[in-house]
């Protein structure tokens, strides 16, 4: 079996407890058939210190990019900068990069958000490379800002998808791919099993945002790239396929976005 983690944050996971090292985590992982994964920057500084720790390796691929709650720290966005960062080695994707909403914004926080998310896009389709999407109470200012910026062009993700099946509509309609995280496994997440019954199988990617959003039944415990076998497993028993083909669906799909 081999599965990928589509989204992590390896260099914030708890080293000096949990884990000896990088590779003592990618070893948890593959022994449980997740063989791959891309570990996601949410700054530029914390781009180079993901890349540090982690090093060239042929089990993970980076992105670089800033979330958006870190835009509003002065220098933290620099767009000649991104787009030189973008033909990295071994950097694949752009972002995590889009909108939050989540926590109250003052009306210039929310035109920053809006501007960086614009200028991630555009980066993108400059590099042909796809773009990772945060999105977090702020769905409709999301798509209306990829439909505008035309990133249908290069492609992209909406990470740990928490919306409804009309929003995911939109976003398949944009040539986008939609990945679910251990959110699916939690009780009060019946919409969700809606929305994977509507995505088609070519269409799905499967994430742990470590080492947030553990599944069940590790909820509340910092999660891990090895954990994604218990996401996938849950998904494949909502669509009523084997476990080994949902594998090299899912796989096949990040090879394909991420142009590997």
């Amino acid at each position: 079996m081999f599965l990928v983690d589509s989204h992590c944050h390896l260099n914030q996971l708890n080293y000096q407890n949990i884990h000896k090292n990088v590779s003592d985590v990618l070893n948890k992982a593959k022994k449980r058939g997740v063989k791959l994964v891309l570990s996601v920057s949410v700054s530029m500084s914390d781009y180079n210190s993901m890349v540090e720790l982690i090093g060239y390796r042929n089990d993970v691929v980076f992105s670089c990019g800033v979330h958006p709650t870190y835009v509003h720290y002065s220098n933290n966005f620099d767009r000649e900068r991104l787009y030189i960062l973008s033909s990295r080695r071994n950097v694949v994707a752009i972002g995590e990069t889009g909108l939050d909403y989540y926590h109250k914004l003052k009306l210039d926080n929310k035109k920053k958000q809006k501007e960086a998310f614009r200028e991630h896009i555009r980066v993108a389709r400059a590099a042909q490379k796809p773009v990772i999407v945060h999105s977090r109470d702020s769905c409709k200012d999301t798509v209306a800002i990829l439909r505008s910026e035309s990133a249908e062009d290069c492609g992209g993700v909406l990470h740990c998808f928490n919306e409804n099946v009309d929003t995911a509509r939109l976003l398949l309609n944009l040539n986008f791919y939609i990945s679910f995280s251990g959110m699916i496994t939690f009780r009060k997440s019946y919409m969700m099993q809606e929305v994977i019954k509507y995505v088609p199988s070519d269409r799905i990617l499967l994430e742990t945002d470590s080492p947030y959003l553990a599944p069940i039944p590790y909820r509340g415990k910092e999660n891990q790239p090895a954990y994604i076998y218990e996401i996938a497993n849950h998904i494949a028993l909502i669509k009523n396929i084997d476990m080994d083909e949902l594998a090299f669906i899912t796989t096949v799909n990040f090879r394909t976005l991420f142009h590997l």
